[in-house]
């Protein structure tokens, strides 16, 4: 089975593994040629995606930007206990929560 999802200018297709191996030619030229993605599902469960090689490499690039993010925040609060860390972030989340649902009333 083969489901064509719109993602913006890409289109996202999913497909099964058995389908995946008897197309891969087509597929590969979706991805290289229209920048599509193709999602391959093995029993009913996402495995992999096939994307186009610059995708990839952006994704590579945010994944270590990512990475050196974390760490920073990390060392910035590795003297704050994770409760309080906990705590903290909760609150700032019910507090968005709590705003966006009267954002959502008022429209």
């Amino acid at each position: 089975m083969i489901i064509m999802v719109n993602e913006g200018d890409a289109m996202i297709t999913e497909t099964n593994a058995v389908n995946f191996r008897q197309n891969l030619g087509e597929m590969l030229n979706q991805v290289q040629y229209r920048h599509d993605s193709v999602m391959i599902n093995k029993d009913g469960k996402p495995v992999a995606v096939l994307i186009d090689a610059r995708l990839f490499e952006r994704i590579r690039r945010m994944q270590g930007r990512f990475d050196a993010l974390c760490q920073r925040i990390e060392a910035g609060f590795s003297q704050v206990p994770e409760s309080t860390g906990m705590a903290e972030i909760e609150a700032a989340v019910a507090q968005e929560r709590r705003e966006s649902s009267i954002s959502a009333e008022d429209h």
